[in-house]
């Protein structure tokens, strides 16, 4: 691609959207963030564009993308909650596209999830599969990006294994533990991002890390990366739900819902695809190891305070 290009990318003062953003302004694009924190301290000064969503003014949309080569949708909500819900972020999103479509934007690389379904009971992968279909027939040229877990040092969910496992005399898992993961170096499903927008081939890729984890295997790694020793137990569902439910309200978040306990129990967090992203968890983990789950990451305080950065 030419220099100085016009490249969207929502959410960039959030985790995946960052890292996006970085690596396009490193080959020399100019970049726009489309955003609902428009008062989030900016990581990248004046180099990075700011607008709203307008979600609920089309036209304005349309002009945020006017003149855009390549729209990076990273924009999704991880679970139903009085400010924000699935089906919500997928309206949203449908008018995110056509928006795009209007505005005559070239390409449109959108993270999606592994193993998405319109025939799922959990909204957050039947929303998913709903939205690559609109894509599909969209007539956009598109990839889609199918990650299961991200890691990073803005990460939530393996930051909080690694915190529960600091701080709780014991370790609950929802039943054996058997059910399997593959996650992904956030900065590897940005460099994989930015070299999709390049192309014009309609593309689906599961954006998986080179790694597969049992669930019961990742606390246990986690554990013995971090230097703690923790009994690891295995629960019933429904118990191991009731905990993590109370711990959130204790912390003041959701540290995890019952359609994520069950996405994982029903493997839709793993698939049988080879590897694109090359950064093992183990090797960033032992990286990491000294600041790993010291502190709680919470979901609800990244949503309800929009001017403290991730």
């Amino acid at each position: 691609m030419m220099p100085q290009q016009l490249h969207v990318v929502t959410g960039a003062f959030g985790y995946s959207g960052k890292y996006i953003a970085t690596r396009l302004l490193a080959e020399g694009h100019r970049v726009r963030t489309l955003t609902n924190s428009m008062q989030r301290l900016n990581p990248f000064g004046g180099q990075v564009e700011v607008h709203p969503f307008n979600f609920d003014c089309p036209d304005d949309l349309v002009g945020s993308l006017s003149g855009a080569d390549v729209l990076y949708n990273t924009y999704w909500v991880r679970f139903n909650y009085s400010l924000f819900k699935h089906e919500s972020a997928v309206r949203n999103t449908l008018i995110l596209f056509e928006a795009a479509r209007q505005a005559g934007v070239r390409r449109i690389v959108h993270v999606s999830i592994t193993n998405p379904s319109e025939d799922s009971p959990l909204e957050y992968f039947s929303g998913k599969a709903r939205l690559e279909q609109a894509l599909q027939t969209s007539g956009l040229s598109y990839a889609i990006l199918r990650p299961t877990v991200l890691f990073g040092k803005e990460d939530i969910l393996i930051n909080n294994i690694a915190w529960a496992l600091r701080h709780l005399p014991v370790f609950g898992m929802f039943g054996d533990g058997s059910y399997r993961l593959q996650p992904i170096y956030v900065d590897d499903l940005a460099e994989l991002a930015v070299e999709q927008g390049i192309y014009t081939e309609n593309v689906t890729i599961d954006a998986i890390g080179p790694e597969t984890f049992t669930y019961r295997e990742l606390a246990t790694t986690i554990a013995e990366i971090i230097s703690v020793k923790r009994p690891i137990l295995s629960m019933l569902p429904a118990l191991a739900y009731a905990a993590g439910w109370a711990l959130g309200r204790l912390m003041g978040d959701v540290m995890i819902t019952w359609p994520e306990i069950k996405g994982l129990m029903d493997n839709l967090l793993w698939t049988d695809s080879p590897a694109a992203g090359r950064t093992r968890l183990t090797d960033w983990a032992r990286e990491h190891k000294d600041t790993l789950g010291v502190k709680y990451a919470s979901e609800l305080a990244r949503r309800k305070n929009r001017a403290k950065a991730y």
